[in-house]
């Protein structure tokens, strides 16, 4: 699933159901499924990996042309939550796909991304709804923390 939707080029909110009970049970009362992946596109589920129902959900949205950072990002708060780590408030990235905006803007995994274009990012769907509101093509500044340093870019989608 992870490798169609990089190729594809969309951003996606990866959530590990067997170590975040708030997103099992999402998972659960969403869709009455336990297996996975369940993928949700524009509130529509996806169980398992059916590429048909995929394409044609993404072929309505508009196929993918939203823009990317190609990150993978998590909830900063929940992982510093869970090492027992003072609360970090922000998208933390996870991992950055070689050649992406991401990568362009500079992102490392291990950055927590807090603010794009001057709106303030508190956990993963902050930031993806701020990029899904972003068109192709058009500038982002992002502001991110690596360790205590704090680094202003800015990047094409």
């Amino acid at each position: 699933m992870k490798e169609f939707l990089s190729q594809k080029g969309i951003a996606y909110q990866e959530r590990d159901v067997s170590v975040d009970r708030e997103a099992a049970r999402e998972m659960i009362q969403k869709t009455g499924q336990r297996g996975v992946p369940v993928t949700t596109v524009d509130g529509e589920a996806v169980i398992g990996f059916d590429r048909a129902r995929l394409e044609q959900l993404l072929a309505k949205q508009g196929g993918g042309q939203h823009p990317s950072m190609g990150l993978q990002v998590a909830d900063a708060s929940k992982i510093a939550q869970k090492v027992g780590a003072v609360p970090v408030f922000g998208a933390l990235v996870g991992g950055v796909r070689p050649g992406s905006a991401g990568e362009k803007a500079g992102l490392e995994q291990g950055d927590v991304i807090t603010e794009v274009n001057l709106r303030r990012i508190s956990n993963a769907d902050d930031l993806e709804k701020a990029v899904a509101g972003l068109s192709a093509g058009s500038r982002a500044a992002i502001v991110f923390m690596r360790g205590q340093k704090e680094i202003r870019a800015e990047v094409t989608l």
